[in-house]
């Protein structure tokens, strides 16, 4: 194979990591930016329209860590591939729903499906790069993980305000399907994939992931990054909707730029580990983000979006680093490891958002602040007391972009 060949076949696979990274999360949080007019819509309080954001975390949960198991057995891209498919569907069938009740059943399905498609292109990264490429493959991947998010609400934002909510799951279910005819040709057949034994062998090597330390501090972080995602971005949006502020879904969704923040940083993660140490890195950004969100209590809009900002860019570094740590932390099955790093990182998504509407309806938006403030103290004491010191660098994956 020539030289230009290549490269040209090198640069095709990065831009399908991208690619899947992008069709998964543009759909995942896509509703977040038309929350408060589908709760106008459907009569429904701001605890109860949000569980279209709740189901489909849970869902994701759910279905993480056998995502990774079935993977493991069947190879990673025709699992990723068919996923991207199979998630135009319920895109389709949201956008068709008559009832928040039918709503939240899509969205609970779509849930189910996402989990092939980024878990595994995580350890198809892992499996397929050597470590040095790997970071920059990383980067692109959570690169096009960011822009997906963002755009998904501000494309649901933007319609909804223009032509009804309705065209935009439409719009979105377009993009799932195209970005799988486009993966089928730009991502090759992986080639250091090893396959487990079968279920059962992988199964084993699951369960064995709960009994090392570093992994179960790890999935812990990974909780806390997706409960003050989940309770910042979801709760903000009623905030903001409110009086003064008024903002409008295609504003709402134009907020969201912020997680722009983290498509810039992430591809700095690794090196960033590598000077200061994977500990005091992370407790340093841990300490930035309590800054950040407190700036999002400030009357002044430009205020509150550098707040989330600043937010979104440290929880994207978490999820980076953590999920980095559990590459190199998983000795056997990658797969199953990152699934169940998943399923935590989703249950805390869930638990964001039920436990942020408590706050949400006790407090307002300064109980939800304090809410996520609190978490943060907690991620802090995680990493400082049971992460190890002198772990070596990994490359900065992340499954999620954050909510």
């Amino acid at each position: 194979m020539t030289t230009a060949a290549q490269s040209s076949r090198f640069a095709a696979r990065q831009l399908a990591v991208g690619l899947t990274g992008y069709c998964a999360f543009v759909n995942l949080y896509a509703p977040q930016s038309i929350l408060p007019l589908l709760s106008q819509e459907f009569g429904a309080t701001a605890a109860e329209v949000s569980t279209i954001i709740t189901v489909s975390t849970l869902a994701v949960a759910v279905t993480a860590p056998f995502t990774g198991a079935i993977a493991d057995v069947l190879g990673r891209k025709r699992v990723i591939v068919a996923a991207m498919f199979v998630l135009a569907v319920p895109t389709v069938m949201v956008g068709l729903a008559t009832s928040l009740k039918a709503i939240i059943f899509w969205r609970a399905v779509q849930g189910l499906v996402l989990p092939p498609i980024f878990a595994v292109t995580v350890a198809y990264i892992g499996d397929e790069w050597p470590p040095r490429e790997a970071t920059t493959a990383a980067g692109i991947y959570s690169s096009g993980s960011s822009i997906g998010g963002f755009s998904g609400r501000l494309i649901t934002g933007l319609l909804a305000d223009l032509i009804g909510w309705r065209s935009g799951f439409l719009a979105l279910a377009g993009i799932a399907f195209a970005g799988a005819v486009a993966t089928i040709f730009l991502l090759p057949h992986e080639r250091k994939f090893v396959r487990s034994e079968g279920l059962l062998a992988s199964g084993r090597q699951m369960l064995a992931h709960f009994r090392n330390g570093q992994l179960l501090a790890t999935y812990a972080v990974g909780f806390g990054v997706l409960f003050n995602f989940i309770c910042t971005f979801t709760y903000v949006s009623f905030h903001l909707a409110a009086a003064p502020y008024n903002l409008s879904a295609t504003a709402l969704g134009a907020i969201f730029a912020v997680y722009l923040v983290g498509s810039v940083l992430s591809p700095w993660v690794g090196w960033a580990v590598g000077r200061f140490g994977r500990r005091r890195f992370t407790a340093r950004v841990l300490a930035v983000w309590v800054a950040g969100i407190g700036l999002t209590l400030a009357p002044s809009l430009p205020l509150i979006i550098l707040g989330l900002a600043i937010s979104a860019g440290c929880g994207l570094i978490c999820q980076a680093i953590s999920t980095g740590y559990v590459t190199i932390t998983a000795k056997a099955g990658r797969s199953s490891a990152v699934g169940l790093y998943v399923t935590s990182f989703y249950v805390g998504g869930s638990f964001g958002a039920a436990i942020g509407g408590l706050a949400w309806t006790v407090g307002g938006w300064p109980a939800c602040v304090a809410l996520v403030a609190a978490m943060l103290a907690i991620m802090t004491v995680v990493v400082l007391f049971a992460w190890a010191r002198g772990v070596p660098d990994a490359p900065a994956v992340t499954p999620i972009e954050p909510p």
